[in-house]
């Protein structure tokens, strides 16, 4: 009981250490100041009153739906005296195993810097800035040559990694017993079972009305969409972050959507924030970043041949580039496993004084990296939401993607998830594709790691990123690309090779997520 009351109080502690340093508590203190030149504020009662007066203006709420947003960002519970590195990952090999792809990745950095030539950051000359800010909303219609530049890497560079991933101190045996996992992820992480899927995710169930189904048996649809319009109304009307949350999850209204979904992750867009954003872009017509070509390439390569975004193309950049500027998204690597890449001024190599973040924000972009952004592109035109709601998104779920870690939610974990569900109860399938040596996960994984975006069409993509909102949790991206192949199984009980098991399920487009997720959860497995 001590040590809960102690865990509460360091929670509570930390929070209002965050708040303290955030615009919102100096909007509070200036509401608050002026309210005690209202005639209501007496001066007996001042303390209650202006609680009273907070209350009924609205700041109450906006207290409490950053109070949320810190806690949704908590990392797990861990013992007082745990050092830092312990609240970013427990487990000391795989914090080695992500130091060490980290070195990997910008030794590819530096190699491609030294061969091209080319510094990580210059400052433009003045021609330039003007050319680039007269350009700025269409930087899709600009050409330059990236034919030198490649990826930093790619998702099965990455999946390679965590493949040969090992705990040391863990002995599997050398016969394979009953219970041995047989994929290609070999750590032994916490997952959850089905008995346990089907209760985190219960309002999936049959008998719960959802946006995305076509058809119900309990309810008429246009009955429960009318009905849900209504309720979602109704929640943006309270302006409450944990009830948005608890909305979405049934699925959110097309029309209702971009303001759910900024209420859930607390944006509001206010003149400070748009400042905030031009400042970023301010940022990038004085200085060029070499990670600026990789941001070129990788929207080049991705959402320009992809017939939902490729409208996007400019929206991608302004996004993209701006991102990579943003110092404030080097706060999330207290709970992320990762740690900011450094590179150093130039002539003082090793001196740790002269040491730089590179890029500012601490993430070097991959191969499908602006695919994270692409489908938002849909729910906003304004960027500077646009931009905050990306930001927010990434980390709160993305940067898990993409790092290595023991967290439920993290790709190590999802990986094995996905693998464990289809070993323990799609067997037949799992061990045949396993036989012609068509790992699963080898398919799956460019779906998991990209959250499914750029492979499923774009309404399915939004209901899918409804339920990880509302879940708070990407666990459901390792159960949709099992209930995938639970789906396709008859076909690909009859292949014989990988490249015919990827011909079955090139093309995912025309599944409906919802349903499918339905199916396998609650009937497929038993």
């Amino acid at each position: 009981m001590q040590g809960e009351e102690d865990g509460l109080s360091v929670t509570i502690a930390h929070i209002v250490q965050k708040l303290k340093g955030s615009s919102l508590h100096c909007q509070l203190e200036k509401a608050a100041r002026g309210s005690l030149h209202r005639p209501d504020i007496k001066l007996e009662t001042v303390k209650e009153d202006i609680k009273d007066f907070l209350k009924a203006s609205g700041w109450e709420k906006k207290l409490q739906n950053a109070v949320y947003r810190e806690l949704s960002l908590l990392p797990g519970p861990c013992h007082s005296l745990a050092p830092a590195e312990h609240i970013k990952e427990p487990l000391s090999y795989i914090r080695k195993a992500q130091a060490s792809w980290e070195k990997r990745v910008l030794k590819s950095l530096n190699s491609m810097c030294t061969e091209l030539s080319i510094p990580l950051a210059r400052k433009r000359p003045v021609d330039e800035q003007k050319e680039l800010l007269n350009k700025w909303n269409e930087m899709g219609t600009d050409e330059p040559d990236l034919s030198l530049f490649r990826p930093v890497y790619a998702p099965k560079d990455f999946l390679e990694v965590l493949i040969n991933l090992r705990n040391p101190n863990y002995d599997n045996g050398d016969q394979p017993s009953f219970r041995s996992h047989l994929g290609l992820i070999q750590v032994p992480l916490k997952i959850k079972d089905i008995p346990e899927l089907r209760e985190f995710f219960c309002e999936l169930n049959l008998n719960t009305g959802q946006l995305g189904v076509d058809d119900s048996t309990q309810v008429p649809p246009e009955l429960f969409e009318n009905e849900h319009l209504r309720l979602g109304n109704k929640v943006l009307a309270e302006y409450d972050s944990a009830a948005a949350q608890q909305f979405v999850r049934q699925g959110c209204p097309t029309s209702l959507r971009a303001e759910l979904w900024a209420l859930v992750l607390n944006i509001s867009n206010q003149p400070e924030d748009i400042l905030y954003y031009e400042q970023l872009k301010s940022n990038v017509i004085q200085h060029d970043l070499l990670s600026d070509s990789l941001i070129y390439k990788d929207v080049k390569l991705t959402a320009s041949n992809d017939d939902y975004y490729f409208v996007f193309e400019d929206y991608l950049y302004q996004v993209l580039l701006c991102f990579s500027r943003d110092t404030s998204v080097l706060a999330h690597f207290a709970y992320n496993s990762a740690s900011p890449p450094k590179s150093y001024i130039r002539g003082k190599l090793g001196l740790e004084e002269c040491a730089v973040v590179y890029p500012p924000n601490g993430v070097i972009p991959f191969h499908g990296f602006s695919m994270y952004v692409a489908p938002l592109c849909f729910l906003y035109n304004e960027p500077s939401k646009l931009y905050q709601v990306f930001r927010e998104m990434y980390v709160r779920f993305f940067f898990r993607l993409h790092s290595i870690s023991s967290h439920i939610s993290g790709i190590t974990s999802l990986c094995l998830l996905f693998e464990t569900l289809l070993q323990t109860h799609l067997p037949q399938l799992f061990y045949h594709l396993r036989e012609i040596g068509a790992q699963p996960l080898r398919i799956s994984f460019k779906w998991m790691v990209r959250a499914f975006s750029g492979y499923l069409a774009t309404d399915q993509l939004l209901l899918l990123w409804d339920r990880i909102l509302g879940y708070d949790s990407l666990e459901i991206l390792a159960v949709l690309a099992a209930a995938v192949f639970a789906f396709r199984a008859v076909n690909l009980m009859e292949v014989t090779s990988l490249a015919a098991a990827e011909a079955v399920l090139a093309d995912i487009s025309t599944l409906k997520v919802i349903p499918l997720l339905q199916i396998f959860l609650f009937t497929v497995i038993s």
